[in-house]
């Protein structure tokens, strides 16, 4: 038996992270059929280009192809549309009663909308660290900036989404 193919090698190292390269794109363009789009065409120069991976980690290498796809896609077809994903996971998994479901809801809600209305720079690196789980290193890697710009960046989007969340409860007990 030799070296498996092109294209079994990129299923079996590209393919599976395909997730999370939608997760990316739909947070990036904030649109789930762009999000899909740049999906296909990232997946299409990943597998153009795969014979330049010489290994390690496939998930962080086909990242860093989604965003920059994203952002040539968005300098093209750049449009104002917010639409939220329903297929975002729960912060809070559990079962409940009817009104503690239809609190998380609320407070989902409010979450996706204070993401959506992050810098793109900020919502990007939230977006990898905390909901695809990169270390800042992978972050780095697949964003182009240095550790210590991904640590600055992860916590003036916290602090942002904390003064956005903090404002936001106020003003939903205040109504």
């Amino acid at each position: 038996m030799g070296q498996p193919s092109k294209l079994g090698r990129f299923e079996l190292l590209v393919v599976p992270h395909m997730r999370a390269a939608y997760n990316l794109a739909r947070w990036l363009t904030r649109n789930e059929h762009d999000a899909e789009d740049v999906v296909q065409e990232a997946y299409l120069r990943a597998y153009r280009f795969f014979d330049g991976f010489h290994g390690g980690d496939g998930r962080t290498w086909l990242l860093a192809i989604v965003r920059n796809t994203c952002y040539t896609w968005l300098q093209r077809n750049r449009k104002p549309s917010i639409e939220l994903d329903e297929d975002i996971p729960e912060l809070d998994s559990c079962r409940s009663n009817p009104e503690a479901v239809l609190l998380r809801s609320v407070d989902s809600e409010r979450l996706r909308q204070a993401l959506d209305d992050l810098p793109v720079e900020f919502r990007e690196a939230i977006v990898l660290r905390e909901l695809e789980g990169l270390s800042y290193k992978e972050i780095g890697t697949v964003a182009g900036i240095p550790v210590g710009t991904v640590m600055s960046r992860l916590a003036r989007a916290r602090s942002r989404l904390q003064k956005a969340l903090t404002s936001r409860a106020h003003q939903g007990g205040a109504a």
